[in-house]
């Protein structure tokens, strides 16, 4: 049976209100434990906006693809590294399961990340190195209006030998 994380996990694209800041400090230790290819750490980074203006700068930016979400977890890989884009896939995964666990809502944005990455200014106010571009944002909130469950058993092709 596969563990009910994995098939309560959705998308959530509306969001209520802000969650703690232990609730944030689990999400962060569930990013920490993300797999990294031949143990290259220094190949991506976290950034998290609890911040609203600042939050607002990149909503704006992004054509607001962060759905107004309480904090926005922006996970930012090196431009010339060959594993940090998978890598930071893997980490919004475990940050996505972890919100998941604690009944918060997340969902994985990659088109606002790329349009993030198109203004230098704003990812320098991030803290963002500029040898980094930003991969993925998980944008996480208390659940505003939960997603209908919807049968996930057979999505994709499988083939086994």
């Amino acid at each position: 049976m596969v563990n009910s994380i994995f098939t309560n996990r959705r998308a959530v694209r509306n969001f209520s209100s802000e969650f703690s800041d232990d609730e944030i400090k689990s999400l962060i230790a569930a990013f920490q434990t993300t797999p990294c290819g031949m143990h290259q750490t220094d190949v991506m980074s976290l950034v998290v906006v609890k911040d609203e203006a600042l939050r607002d700068k990149i909503e704006t930016k992004t054509d607001n693809a962060c759905y107004h979400a309480p904090v926005l977890f922006i996970i930012n890989t090196k431009k010339d590294s060959v594993f940090g884009e998978r890598d930071a896939s893997c980490g919004a995964e475990n940050i996505m399961l972890e919100a998941t666990d604690l009944d918060l809502g997340s969902v994985y944005v990659m088109g606002g990340a790329a349009r993030l990455n198109d203004d230098s200014e704003l990812q320098k106010e991030l803290g963002i190195d500029p040898a980094f571009q930003t991969s993925v944002i998980v944008p996480v909130g208390k659940i505003g209006e939960k997603p209908e469950a919807t049968d996930r058993s057979n999505r994709y092709q499988v083939t086994i030998y």
